[in-house]
């Protein structure tokens, strides 16, 4: 690959994340949570727990964390429509397999902590169940059809939900880190 393909790879993989960002996040974590506090009078209710925002501000670096694991990695994006082309075991990845659906919740969370708001935490509680539901029920079994055993042994090591250090027999460089997409 020539220095300037490269560079326009580079470009355009950042540009299709932060379009990820914008449309998927950007709604979830910002315009429902926007709408929900704003329903009855048009405007934000005034922030009642300034505490919150370390909350909120820790989801975003985790976001961000993501988003650069599965740019620099998985050369992909977190949307379904431009997956990482291999298993992003690094970064975040590394501690558990689904960081940036934690890093939305804290976003959520914060905010309805923020505003003291039963609404968004209502949201958030939604959230919850339905980001189980898109894991176990789409992503995983997807995921395993695309990568193999490479990914169904980064299951065995990291957990879903509880950030923990990967299993001790996992190995210190599992090889899930190494296999790229088939095509």
């Amino acid at each position: 690959m020539t220095a300037s393909r490269g560079a326009t790879a580079s470009v355009s993989l950042v540009l299709r994340n932060l379009a990820f960002t914008i449309v998927v996040p950007g709604a979830g974590g910002a315009y429902v949570p926007w709408l929900i506090l704003t329903r009855e009078n048009g405007r934000l209710p005034a922030v009642a727990a300034w505490y919150a925002a370390p909350v909120i501000i820790a989801g975003v670096c985790l976001y961000t964390w993501c988003v650069a694991a599965f740019g620099h990695t998985g050369r992909g994006t977190p949307g379904l429509w431009d997956a990482p082309r291999q298993v992003v075991a690094t970064g975040p990845y590394a501690y558990v397999r689904n960081p940036i659906y934690l890093a939305a919740l804290l976003i959520v969370a914060g905010e309805a902590w923020l505003f003291l708001s039963p609404g968004v935490l209502l949201y958030a509680a939604g959230l919850v169940a339905a980001f189980q539901l898109l894991v176990v029920g789409y992503e995983e079994p997807r995921l395993r059809g695309r990568f193999g055993e490479p990914y169904v042994a980064y299951c065995h090591a990291v957990s879903r939900w509880l950030p923990r250090r990967s299993r001790p027999d996992a190995g210190s460089r599992p090889r899930y880190q190494r296999r790229r997409l088939r095509r």
